[in-house]
């Protein structure tokens, strides 16, 4: 068996395939659509039961919401279980989509109380459950961008 030089087309053609296979890969990257309405659905139900003024259900509540997220949460928002076709190894995602998605939980859960407290001081009826609403809204529309931005991110620091 000879071997004979690489020629550079050659060489331009299999990091092109490389290249494209990373990149599809890539796209892979992503986090169940379910985790999203389920947060949302959540989230209204947090809002609901805190406008009902008991401080135990809203206790209970928010425990169970924990209780449950913290269970589900590390089994998919690193974005390596996006599809069942492909689970996307730790070494290409790393960090960085569980950084993402749990410091965007806690800026909405800040945005949620502040929204709350602004709709209580003028005079909403049910200030949490509005607040909440709004989140959820925001988790289902941009939790899928959020996630296009982290691909497009891990795509650019690949090159």
């Amino acid at each position: 068996m000879t071997s004979r030089p690489i020629t550079q087309e050659e060489a331009q053609a299999a990091l092109k395939t490389a290249d494209r296979g990373r990149r599809r890969v890539i796209e892979q990257v992503d986090l169940p659509t379910w985790y999203w309405w389920s947060l949302a659905v959540g989230w209204i139900a947090l809002g609901v039961i805190a406008d009902l003024k008991n401080e135990w259900a809203t206790g209970a509540a928010t425990l169970a919401f924990g209780a449950v997220h913290s269970a589900v949460a590390p089994r998919v928002i690193d974005g390596r279980h996006g599809s069942d076709r492909l689970r996307v190894g730790r070494n290409v995602v790393g960090w960085r989509v569980s950084k993402l998605v749990w410091g965007s939980l806690v800026a909405l859960a800040g945005v949620t109380v502040g929204a709350a407290f602004a709709l209580n001081a003028d005079g909403a009826r049910h200030p949490a459950t509005i607040a909440s609403v709004f989140v959820a809204v925001i988790l289902v529309l941009g939790g899928p961008r959020l996630l296009a931005t982290a691909r497009q991110r891990l795509a650019d620091e690949t090159r």
